[in-house]
């Protein structure tokens, strides 16, 4: 059966000589993986529109076995994403993550609407680092995992200094700071953007700008409670570490 959908390629990978199985994600399949014949030709239709990050319309054949992309149209090539190699570090973490917290053909068209106007923002130049914090809270959300932010997990308090708790999985006031000697000290800016990540979409962020000192505060409460709640390891996480390490280096 012939079936068309919009989608984002998350990843692909060579099949023989001159194919590509290419991971797209769906807002109606979510998911799905697909053969594209002759995808790896430099003069293969389906080579543009198999690149990682593009959003195209496909033309799926889909039976009982992989599907097959038979035609490929580029609605948004993003191909400054791939053009820059910090960018092409965040889109990867990006893509990836969604990729190991979704199972395949469940349609999540919340994520779907998430990944095109985070990819889009990337691609406009809003802070990559507060776009990885928003699209790592959403997903954790959607998969089950939403680090509680609206007060102390024991007593509700909202006492600032607060601290958060990766393994009770939320803030501790001061008085409860205690029940965790591990927990990660955050500072009121900090608490405040990641509260208000978790409540917006990338495309109602406007210009926003954060301290690196706050920013790395964030960053270490996520990649701690990812650590601990997901069952994953994450390439194109020491990619971007990599990278940043390097930049750092050289400045």
């Amino acid at each position: 059966m012939l079936a068309k959908t919009e989608g984002i390629v998350l990843r692909t990978r060579d099949y023989g000589e001159s194919n590509k199985v290419v991971v797209l994600f769906t807002p109606e399949h979510g998911k799905l993986a697909a053969m594209a014949r002759g995808a790896k030709k430099p003069k293969s239709r389906l080579s543009a529109a198999t690149q990682p990050f593009t959003l195209g319309q496909f033309l799926c054949f889909t039976g009982s076995g992989m599907a097959t992309i038979s035609q490929a149209d580029i609605l948004q090539s993003y191909y400054p994403l791939r053009a820059d190699l910090f960018l092409t570090a965040y889109a990867s973490y990006l893509t990836e993550l969604l990729d190991k917290m979704t199972e395949e053909k469940e349609p999540q068209p919340l994520l779907y609407d998430l990944l095109h106007s985070t990819l889009h923002a990337l691609e406009e130049g809003t802070d990559p680092d507060i776009l990885c914090r928003l699209f790592e809270l959403k997903v954790l959300e959607v998969a089950g995992y939403r680090p509680r932010l609206d007060g102390c997990v024991h007593c509700r308090r909202w006492d600032l200094p607060m601290q958060f708790s990766v393994s009770f999985g939320g803030l501790l006031c001061s008085d409860d700071a205690k029940r965790d000697p591990y927990a990660i000290s955050l500072s009121p800016a900090a608490l405040r953007i990641l509260k208000q990540l978790q409540r917006v979409m990338p495309d109602r962020l406007g210009k926003i700008q954060v301290q690196d000192e706050t920013k790395h505060q964030m960053e270490r409460v996520l990649r701690s409670f990812i650590n601990e709640y997901v069952d994953r390891s994450f390439k194109s996480r020491k990619f971007l570490d990599q990278i940043r390490r390097d930049w750092e280096k050289n400045s």
